[in-house]
């Protein structure tokens, strides 16, 4: 039974939903894009031939978007690549064949050629997306943006007039939204099943070793240098909880700090590195001899040669001369590990978000309350259960028909599928949103963060 058909039965099954009244107006903002489309699987694909496409920045994410051009060649052909790292930039030209000519160092190599491409892919620090962005947009070129769109809410404004002003697509990789799950949320919400949405509780549990290998040690382990981690980890979130409700946030209260991550929670005679001599090296959960070099995760971040009798060596000696060797509890970092957040959107309805360094789990966490059912569901599954009858109604990932090798809860490369197709199209509509939907949701984060720092409710002013 595939997602579509589980749905339908579903609706299908809710005892009581015809005795439910017609709630509001069901037609979507023009901003939303084409959900229910989506949704349903019905779109089908128009490109006439390859989109061709420069990825900019060819680190993780550049490699996973741009790796549907190997799966997809008549759908995306990469053709130029811009990155300063040398073993990325050539591994990347290698992996896609591209002309030596059209490998640059930086981004702005890119844009002193006329344009030679269809679109771009910037999957750069979150630092580095507003000004290639402008360039891109300046030059006349499409861009699949990672998020966030930029680290302050100016940026992103501007990005936003300056896409509205050329009329190019600017599709943010809010890749949650084309995760099976939401999509199944998305669908049980507006079908009315559970009459009127009142509240909705979401967990993102960000997973203890992730927060301390990307936002301790790692390159978002500064708020000021990057963005702050409302935004960098979870405009995900953000950008869903809007899509799900479907209506505007009117105010949010934040709260939230460091607590573990600091020099006084450092255990006693701790090295300030974790090759160095340590008494509780060996007893410490995030110990990078452990994560890195025991365990072997996260060793993405160190380009690591292609033979594997070299990696334990090169790992080692990564962690004698990086951040990621450091003691988690000596550097220098200043993002939240737990981060407390109240969303109060039109029609009053409540929105709790909570983003948590402290578990041993990953995968969103969701609670849907309406006045006539709820849903529970974790990314792997939901229960909705209708209140007149009492029956449960079960979705889950096993029924989906996955997308190749897609992360996020199979949201990457269905992104990067409607990217092409509205690129193709010259269409934004074809995108789940637009580029002013998830401005709004960026909004919403940097308000996040100001609540958090002032102590006050603060309004959203778009």
């Amino acid at each position: 039974m595939n997602r579509r058909k589980m749905i339908e039965n579903i609706l299908l099954g809710i005892g009581g939903l015809h005795v439910l009244p017609v709630i509001g107006n069901n037609k979507t903002p023009s901003k939303e894009g084409n959900y229910n489309t989506l949704i349903n699987l019905e779109k089908t694909k128009k490109i006439g031939s390859p989109v061709s496409v420069i990825t900019i920045g060819a680190g993780g994410r550049g490699n996973t978007y741009g790796d549907y051009a190997i799966a997809y060649p008549n759908e995306m052909n990469i053709v130029g690549v811009a990155e300063p790292i040398s073993i990325r930039n050539e591994r990347y030209a290698t992996k896609h064949s591209i002309p030596d000519e059209n490998r640059f160092v930086t981004w702005e190599h890119v844009f002193e050629r006329p344009k030679f491409a269809d679109a771009v892919i910037i999957s750069t620090p979150d630092d580095l997306h507003y000004a290639p962005c402008m360039a891109a947009l300046k030059k006349g070129y499409d861009i699949l943006l990672e998020k966030p769109i930029a680290p302050t809410e100016r940026e992103c404004k501007e990005i936003l007039s300056l896409a509205e002003e050329t009329g190019r697509i600017v599709a943010v990789c809010h890749v949650l939204r084309y995760a099976p799950y939401f999509l199944a949320l998305k669908k049980i919400i507006d079908s009315q099943a559970l009459g009127e949405l009142v509240s909705i509780q979401h967990l993102e549990p960000i997973h203890h070793i992730h927060m301390a290998h990307s936002y301790v040690r790692g390159n978002w382990h500064d708020a000021k240098k990057t963005t702050p981690i409302i935004l960098a980890k979870s405009c995900h979130d953000l950008d869903i909880l809007r899509w799900l409700v479907g209506k505007p946030c009117k105010d949010v209260v934040a709260s939230g700090n460091l607590k573990w991550f600091k020099k006084e929670n450092a255990p006693l005679n701790s090295s300030n590195r974790c090759t160095d001599p340590c008494p509780v090296e060996e007893s410490c959960p995030y110990s990078a001899k452990k994560i890195y070099h025991r365990d072997r995760t996260y060793t993405y971040v160190f380009d690591l040669p292609k033979d594997p009798k070299k990696h334990g060596n090169y790992i080692l000696e990564q962690l004698r001369t990086t951040n990621y060797g450091r003691c988690v509890y000596k550097m220098e970092n200043n993002q939240p590990d737990h981060y407390v957040s109240i969303l109060n959107f039109q029609d009053d309805i409540t929105v709790s978000f909570s983003m948590e360094a402290f578990t041993s789990y990953h995968g969103r966490r969701t609670r849907i309350m309406g006045s006539h059912g709820d849903i529970v569901g974790d990314m792997n599954e939901f229960v909705h259960t209708d209140f007149l009858t009492q029956k449960t109604h079960k979705w889950n990932m096993e029924v989906e028909d996955h997308y190749g090798n897609s992360d996020h809860g199979g949201g990457d490369w269905r992104l990067v599928s409607d990217w092409l197709n509205a690129v193709s199209n010259n269409d934004s509509s074809l995108l789940s949103s637009t580029i002013d939907a998830s401005v709004e949701s960026h909004i919403i984060g940097f308000s996040a963060e100001e609540s958090r720092k002032t102590k006050k409710i603060i309004p959203i002013q778009l």
